[in-house]
């Protein structure tokens, strides 16, 4: 088949997706309050309506599956933590930037240049208040005590000195998400279980952290329970973390109650990654031990955002969103102990290149837009966000900003279904492994789980594979490897995902 045949198809479809997302646009008469739920290692066999056999019961995500949409095909740009954020607020795969692998740790620098349209700048300037609360973890802008000397000694990735001895000057202001486009953001640096141990409102410290702490340790204090010694503020309290950012999403939320402009909240949880903190009457209610009672409490955090909304008469012009940044970390040792499946019936999980590492629950809620009980087949990503939100305001883009972002606006609103509207997708592990996905196939560049799970890298041997092809559509559990068997398709995939890796900047 010639050029001409091959591209013409391709133009007609794009074509039509362009003008039903004019429909789409032309029917949004204001613009609506948007509230970005980012779980935390919450994978997609947790939420009770996605999963018959989950060992949690979720009702309030249920009740916005059941009054809303869920896509049964999406995924974080990324299989852990830093590279997905990143991803959700530049529409950029992280691998673009200077992280290559694996994630940052909380005395970092900001991977976010400053100049970068984001998803709150570009909400900003098109007339949105925006905020951010939760667990931030995309480096900031400390200032040292000594200029001379590092912000903290590391020793490979882990911190080694004492926290009380960083050279970070806590007083001073810290740049962050308020340089990124946030009219106000309360965060913590990065995951729960990394020093230091702080809360910043607007780039400053709330409380000093001139206190220390020891640390947990799962062998002394039981599975998921952990978090590295260091920096912490004297009132810094672990078992709250979850609840006090949830307090503040609803305080947050009323303060929008009188206001005419719309307003954005990318509220980025703690839950259920570590330490596994359940608390009060979430001990002991799942089928799935601490973790699945962690889980619990992150649906009551999400029932106690959407009363908020209730609350202050905004529910009617609200999008809410609520998904993960990645698979969960249930490891083979937790399926042996529970029935209970949290990256549902996928290979791997968290820091995976398997599905289990990066196939998440999507799922959102618009009255009156969104068709209730609705779901798509869309192949979605975490970076579709921005490009999503300039369909939905019919303000375009500037120019650079977004290149792997998508308009799945269509895929909400259910006006388009057996058409893909991305051409290809491509995720990345903790270790750095690729894949892409394209319509029903899926490639990875390498052997081995580029992750968590063993073994994480399969050196080739004679007459082996030298990668993996899966047809997802018809093995989601990857276990018929098809690399050898269609050659074609590998040289397509193979060719596709090495030119968009060389247009790295």
């Amino acid at each position: 088949m010639n050029k001409i045949s091959l591209i013409f198809p391709l133009v007609l479809l794009s074509s039509c997706i362009n003008k039903q997302n004019e429909t789409d646009t032309a029917s949004i008469k204001t613009f609506p309050n948007i509230v970005y739920i980012l779980a935390d290692d919450m994978g997609y066999g947790d939420l009770s309506s996605l999963n018959s056999k989950s060992g949690i019961k979720t009702p309030n995500m249920d009740k916005i599956v059941e009054e809303g949409i869920y896509f049964t095909d999406a995924h974080s740009n990324s299989s852990v933590c830093t590279p997905t954020r990143y991803g959700i607020l530049t529409g950029r795969y992280a691998w673009r930037s200077r992280l290559n692998s694996g994630v940052l740790w909380g005395y970092d620098q900001p991977l976010i240049e400053e100049e970068r349209v984001t998803v709150a700048s570009y909400l900003k300037d098109n007339g949105y208040n925006t905020a951010c609360i939760g667990k931030w973890h995309l480096g900031l802008g400390w200032k040292e005590k000594d200029s001379t000397k590092p912000i903290v000694k590391y020793k490979g990735k882990e911190v080694f000195e004492k926290g009380d001895d960083s050279n970070v000057d806590f007083s001073k202001p810290i740049s962050g998400p308020n340089e990124l486009g946030f009219d106000y953001s309360y965060i913590i640096p990065a995951s729960l279980d990394m020093t230091p141990y702080l809360y910043i409102e607007n780039g400053k410290s709330v409380e000093l952290p001139t206190a220390y702490t020891e640390g947990k340790s799962q062998d002394k204090d039981g599975r998921g329970v952990f978090w590295r010694p260091g920096e912490v503020s004297p009132s810094f309290n672990f078992n709250t973390v979850l609840t006090h950012f949830t307090d503040k999403v609803v305080s947050y939320i009323s303060t929008q109650e009188s206001s005419e402009k719309p307003f954005f909240v990318y509220f980025p949880l703690t839950a259920p990654h570590t330490p596994w903190l359940p608390t009060g009457e979430a001990n002991g209610k799942s089928k799935a031990g601490r973790y699945g009672d962690f889980v619990t409490m992150v649906d009551d955090a999400v029932g106690t955002v959407v009363e908020a909304l209730e609350k202050a008469g905004k529910t009617e012009n609200t999008l809410i969103i609520v998904t993960s940044d990645n698979g969960s970390h249930w490891t083979p040792k937790d399926k042996q102990q529970y029935a209970h499946r949290a990256n549902y019936i996928f290979k791997g999980q968290k820091a995976d290149i398997y599905e289990g590492g990066h196939h998440v629950p999507y799922i959102a809620k618009w009255p009156t837009k969104i068709k209730p009980g609705s779901s798509s087949n869309q192949i979605i990503c975490t970076t579709d966000l921005l490009a999503t939100l300039s369909g939905i305001t019919g303000k375009s883009l500037p120019t650079g900003a977004g290149e792997d972002s998508y308009n799945m606006l269509p895929a909400y609103l259910s006006s388009i279904n057996n058409q893909q509207i991305r051409d290809y997708t491509i995720h990345h592990s903790l270790n750095g492994f690729f894949s892409i996905r394209k319509g029903k196939w899926k490639l990875t560049d390498k052997l081995g789980s580029g992750g968590f799970s063993v073994p994480s890298k399969i050196f080739v041997e004679t007459g082996q594979a030298m990668g993996t092809l899966y047809n997802i559509k018809n093995d989601i559990e990857e276990k018929n490897n098809l690399y050898n068997v269609n050659p074609k398709i590998v040289k397509e995939l193979t060719r596709i995902l090495n030119e968009v890796k060389l247009t790295k900047d």
